[in-house]
């Protein structure tokens, strides 16, 4: 309601926001959290606010301004009326979730033990478990209620408490998701080392790919699969844990000394991109990315389609984002030293570019 100076209007004036808390304050006994608007330039100075006009708390955060969409004649959806005229409403749901974690992060860190009832694209125990470590102490879930009901609460809690316990077991630390640590494949199937079969590896389509499957037939057919190397890793008894499983209390914040300015951040720790040739599936989504939105230290092979990282790689994640196949891509440490190469260096006395005139009018 910005239009009409209610809510989101007050939302994002400091004073209001401290004055109506004050207010509020005097008014009830019962504890009340200031709900946020993200639409502000900092968050921070509003949770401030309302932190000195003596809220309890605060809900982090509301929903985003935005436009649902525009139909194919250009009529907007929702729209009032004959007229087709609509407005900007608010976003909520998962889509919203970066935001709010941003939300929920950054007012964590500014205002250390200010209570944050989290909301905004909680939709799983793991996403839940996102902002307890980014300082929630809350969690309030409505849109996945909406499209679902209000059992998922219970799948929630008990997701969580799963979480929490798989935690406690030394052997899953290195644990990052809700799916455990799966051995190498490609496609769910194992994948034989064809470097050391061959000395080199194959590309996964045309001849090369019928190639690489008679190879690797052929070993398979060689091997004696019963041989104590090829056995599964016997997990039994079970994994248990080796110390007490964590509380809530003990997570929540937990994430809050890695989040800060990028001044804060070391650059030379740096990361780059390795590619596993045994597990591409030569789809070219590394090189297309890289190309189009990196830093060109991709090579295609235009014959085999193998990528090849080049020394260029600045280690910002963009192909292991896009890649289909799971971990194919890892970032492992930079072993050299990187020097940036961006465009003309800079020159002293003059310009070594020729000037370009442009007609005009």
């Amino acid at each position: 309601m910005g239009e009409r100076g209610m809510g989101l209007a007050c939302g994002q004036d400091p004073e209001l926001v401290r004055n109506i808390c004050r207010w509020v304050r005097e008014a009830v006994k019962i504890p009340f959290f200031a709900k946020l608007t993200p639409n502000v330039t900092k968050i921070t100075d509003i949770a401030k606010a309302a932190h000195e006009g003596h809220a309890d708390g605060v809900t982090a955060t509301n929903t985003v301004s935005g436009l649902m969409g525009l139909k194919g004649n250009g009529a907007a959806w929702p729209s009032i009326g004959k007229e087709k005229r609509t407005t900007y409403g608010g976003v909520s749901g998962n889509a919203i979730r970066p935001i709010a974690l941003r939300a929920v992060t950054a007012v964590a860190n500014a205002i250390p033990g200010f209570p944050i009832l989290a909301t905004g694209g909680i939709d799983s125990a793991e996403a839940g478990l996102q902002f307890l470590q980014g300082g929630a102490s809350v969690l309030q879930v409505c849109s996945a209620i909406q499209n679902q009901d209000f059992t998922l609460i219970d799948d929630y809690i008990t997701g969580l408490k799963t979480l929490l316990y798989l935690k406690s077991i030394d052997e899953l630390n290195d644990w990052d998701g809700q799916s455990p640590p799966t051995i190498k494949h490609q496609l769910g199937k194992p994948v034989p080392k064809l470097a050391d079969i061959l000395g080199k590896s194959l590309p996964s389509f045309g001849p090369y790919k019928k190639k690489k499957q008679e190879v690797i037939a052929d070993h398979f057919k060689k091997s004696d699969l019963l041989r104590e190397e090829n056995k599964p890793e016997i997990l039994r008894p079970a994994l248990a844990p080796k110390k007490p499983v964590l509380a809530l209390k003990d997570i929540i914040g937990k994430a809050l000394p890695m989040i800060g300015t990028y001044g804060q951040l070391d650059n030379t720790q740096q990361v780059v991109a390795l590619i596993d040739e045994e597990m591409c599936i030569n789809c070219g989504k590394c090189y297309m990315t890289c190309n189009d939105s990196g830093y060109q230290s991709i090579k295609f092979d235009p014959e085999t389609h193998l990528p090849t990282v080049t020394e260029d790689c600045t280690g910002c994640t963009l192909c292991l984002s896009v890649c289909p196949i799971i971990d194919c891509i890892t970032m492992v440490k930079r072993t050299t030293p990187y020097l940036p190469k961006r465009g003309i260096p800079i020159q002293t006395g003059f310009n070594p570019m020729p000037a370009i005139l442009l007609e005009t009018n």
